[in-house]
């Protein structure tokens, strides 16, 4: 009888379709709400991605997992069943959101982690009515750590390589990247949560390593190792079987060559997997890469998911977080109509103005703008002081800037269309949660926000801490702007923003709340010492019917 490994998660949900992800032991035929798939096999491996179409809108099946007929889910002392919400099409929206999460197997507090928000949420869940539970969720980064490794992970890694090798104690390649996203997806909690709320994901740093295509220097030196293009290869070909598939539509899944190709294939689809992830990689190089950004419609709002990392171009002296045909499919994606826009990316687009206008000056010495010495230094603190958000791809903040002003002005909405009522950029990585609220020189009809929600479960310092209390003050984004003034000619700002709530520190999940053209957003830190309980550190109003 074959096993599940992991899974089922449910991906995709639309007003009458859906997706449903799994891992088998063995290669056998997957059944769900009777719809059937068979297995393809990728180093060893064996996924199926189910479509399951002709659903109810807004309403609530129970489903079951089998193979070759076999009953493997739910788990024969599961508590609650495992159900898909097709969306209401009522103009209400309820989205959770985070990231940063370092996952371990055990249950209990890490003192040094702290409590995991994601498996808190999950445990509340179960003690709630369905119509309170979030109708996606949206995961912005860091969902494994393949360079920071738990105790007992570290320990089955080193008994196949010695650690005290470059990359010392790291995954090395494919097969261990499912070791990590095995022990991040089985706890009990999460993976009953994983299989009932529909869950999009986008890749951060160190989803593959710190840094990652931070600068063309580092990608050189990386590039220069022995190691590093097995890691890579393992990196974005098991990014795309766990997360990269099941982000897509089933329009999408249909029009994907790669994928029908994949599912169809006799054999294992390990080399095929292979070429595509060196290929992808090859796009900072100046190559065609790969589009990882994509598309979904939520009821009132269009959530559009830009890769902040893999497609980055960042050859000869060209810096921009995402390709020219990329940036174009973006653009082309905002038009249309739709109440809210929301735009999520690992990165946050607004930082600190402070820290905004360092990372900008650090972009600007580094590219040799004061000569080779100062532009080794600045190098080396970009790396250092993690400089490398929009605010360090100066150029594609400001075209990203000036797009929201098109789309807010109304000018970027087609015909039927109006500008939406607010544009909602969604990130996590920097450990700590806040809104900001971003203004324009012209008119605008909607409101733009940064919505930052980070760490899940991750460590955050004093020292840190201590850092972004201090760079969202007024005070230091003055002091930053006269001393940066005396020693760079970094361009003008477009426009200005400030901080409307936070910073807000610990393990957190975030929830931004639609209804029409209404929009609030909620932070919830989960308690200390065991309890399953949240404490809401931030609930704000970000426009109201008829703003």
């Amino acid at each position: 009888m074959p096993d599940l490994v992991l899974g089922p998660l449910l991906r995709h949900v639309g007003e009458t379709d859906a997706t449903v992800w799994v891992e088998t032991a063995q290669p056998c035929t997957v059944e769900v709400l009777e719809h059937k798939e068979h297995t393809w096999t990728a180093g060893g491996h064996h996924y199926a991605l189910l479509v399951i179409e002709g659903l109810e809108p807004g309403s609530d099946s129970e489903y079951e997992v089998r193979l070759d007929g076999e009953l493997v889910w739910p788990e024969p002392d599961a508590t609650h069943p495992s159900v898909i919400r097709t969306l209401r099409g009522d103009g209400s929206l309820a989205l959770a959101f985070g990231s940063c999460r370092f996952a371990t197997t055990s249950t209990a507090e890490d003192p040094h982690l702290g409590i995991d928000a994601l498996e808190n949420y999950a445990k509340r869940m179960r003690r709630q009515p369905t119509a309170q539970w979030p109708d996606a969720l949206l995961l912005l980064g860091d969902q494994i750590y393949a360079d920071e490794l738990s105790a007992p992970m570290r320990d089955r890694i080193a008994q196949h390589h010695d650690l005290d090798e470059p990359p010392g104690a790291q995954v090395r390649n494919f097969e261990e990247y499912t070791w990590l996203y095995a022990e991040s997806w089985c706890e009990p909690d999460v993976r009953w949560l994983l299989s009932t709320v529909p869950t999009s994901m986008i890749f951060d740093d160190h989803d593959v390593r710190d840094d990652w295509n931070t600068s063309a220097s580092w990608r050189d030196e990386q590039e220069a190792s022995d190691w590093w293009e097995e890691r890579i290869v393992g990196a974005l070909a098991s990014y795309w079987i766990y997360q990269h598939l099941g982000n897509l539509a089933p329009a999408d899944l249909a029009a994907n060559e790669l994928y029908q190709r994949v599912r169809t294939h006799d054999g294992d689809v390990g080399t095929l997997l292979r070429r595509f992830a060196s290929e992808a990689d090859e796009e900072a190089d100046g190559a065609k890469g790969a589009r990882w950004s994509y598309r979904r419609d939520l009821g009132p709002a269009r959530l559009l998911v830009i890769d902040s990392r893999c497609g980055r171009v960042l050859a000869d002296g060209r810096r921009s977080m995402v390709s020219e045909p990329e940036f174009d499919w973006i653009v082309q994606q905002t038009e249309g109509d739709y109440d809210h826009l929301l735009v999520g990316t690992s990165l946050p687009w607004l930082l600190p103005r402070a820290l905004h206008d360092v990372e900008s000056w650090d972009e600007r010495l580094a590219s040799g703008a004061r000569g080779a010495r100062p532009a080794r230094w600045a190098e080396k603190l970009r790396r250092a002081a993690d400089l490398e958000h929009w605010a360090a791809f100066r150029d594609s903040f400001d075209r990203l800037a000036r797009l929201f002003g098109e789309v807010g002005g109304g000018h970027r909405t087609g015909e039927r269309g109006r500008p939406p009522a607010t544009i909602c950029v969604l990130s996590g990585d920097v450990h700590h949660a806040y809104v900001a609220e971003a203004t324009y020189a012209h008119p605008m009809t909607s409101r733009v926000y940064q919505l930052t929600c980070s760490p899940l479960h991750n460590f955050v310092p004093s020292a840190m801490k201590v850092a972004f209390r201090i760079s969202w003050s007024r005070a230091a984004e003055r002091a930053t702007r006269f001393l940066l003034g005396r020693v760079s000619k970094v361009p003008p700002m477009i426009i200005d923003w400030h901080a409307s709530s936070g910073p807000y520190f610990g393990n957190q999940v975030g929830t931004l709340r639609l209804a029409g053209r209404s929009a609030q957003v909620t932070f919830e830190r989960a308690r200390p010492s065991g309890s399953t309980e949240f404490d809401t550190v931030a609930a704000m109003s970000l426009a109201a019917e008829g703003d």
